[in-house]
């Protein structure tokens, strides 16, 4: 029989093979009750076909993510995050294992029941804003609503609400060429919420913005699931946005790793220790 081992204190090691019982439980038991783990991924592999050739992008990978956590997915290029972000989102199939979001199996829906789900229940964040040029701040937040088939005029008062939660609303009529990088990409996070998701994810959402437009991101995606409930993972490779996260998810070549639990503190240079530690 294995020991049990003790959680992580703030900043510690948790190589994948000591992980706490609690967490290996909740991978394991995907009969766990949907509001308990939001997202829940059981031995998953995903291969690729290139020119004739299978190319594993995440080998038996297990995790689970806690409501209203805030979640940094980390490591190298080709090492599967993205991948394992896109399975998590329902833009793509497992080739083997489960993923369950908010008890959802999503490797057993259609591609159009896939569709209708990532967009009402999930919000997603991109590296590129893509705002539309010619609508303004609070047009593009809204945009979701025309894809939708919602009439606007029912969310105007939501619309300025969650300008404010980023801290755009005197910026709320400008067009995105008025705006600078970081702004735009708040108003990317003010349209990701606007349907109420349980879950936002964020791929690489600080890769174009300078550092101190970057720390603005991270400090906005960590008061909101703090102060919302909501629960977020991004993924990311800088040592700086991985520390602002509750908890740091190490994959090298297709596996987890390690886990680090800075804890929101935003010790980077605990994580950039930590993350050569188990993947360098």
């Amino acid at each position: 029989m294995q020991p049990e081992h003790a959680t992580p204190a703030a900043g510690e090691l948790a190589p994948a093979g000591s992980q706490p019982a609690r967490v290996r439980a909740r991978a394991a038991d995907l009969s766990a009750p949907a509001p308990a783990v939001p997202v829940a991924v059981a031995d998953v592999r995903k291969v690729y076909d290139s020119a004739g050739h299978q190319v594993i992008a995440l080998d038996g990978v297990s995790l689970t993510i806690e409501q209203g956590s805030f979640t940094a997915i980390m490591g190298a290029s080709g090492s599967g995050k993205s991948t394992l972000m896109h399975l998590i989102g329902g833009l793509t199939r497992p080739t083997s294992g489960r993923i369950l979001v908010e008890g959802h199996n999503l490797g057993a829906m259609t591609d159009h029941k896939r569709t209708l789900f990532r967009r009402r229940r999930l919000g997603i964040i991109f590296q590129e804003y893509n705002l539309l040029p010619t609508l303004t701040a609070a047009e593009n937040v809204a945009l979701p609503l025309l894809l939708d088939g919602r009439p606007l005029s029912d969310y105007l008062a939501r619309v300025a609400e969650l300008l404010t939660t980023v801290h755009l609303e005197h910026r709320m009529h400008h067009r995105p060429d008025a705006l600078s990088g970081g702004e735009q990409q708040r108003v990317a996070i003010a349209r990701a919420l606007l349907n109420d998701p349980a879950i936002v994810l964020a791929d690489e959402p600080t890769g174009n913005l300078d550092s101190k437009q970057s720390i603005e991101i991270w400090r906005l995606m960590q008061r909101i699931a703090r102060e919302q409930n909501k629960t977020i993972v991004m993924v990311t490779h800088e040592a700086p946005g991985a520390a602002h996260a509750d908890r740091v998810v190490i994959l090298k070549d297709g596996k987890v790793v390690g886990t680090l639990e800075p804890k929101g503190s935003g010790d980077a240079a605990l994580v950039a220790t930590g993350y050569q530690e188990l993947a360098g």
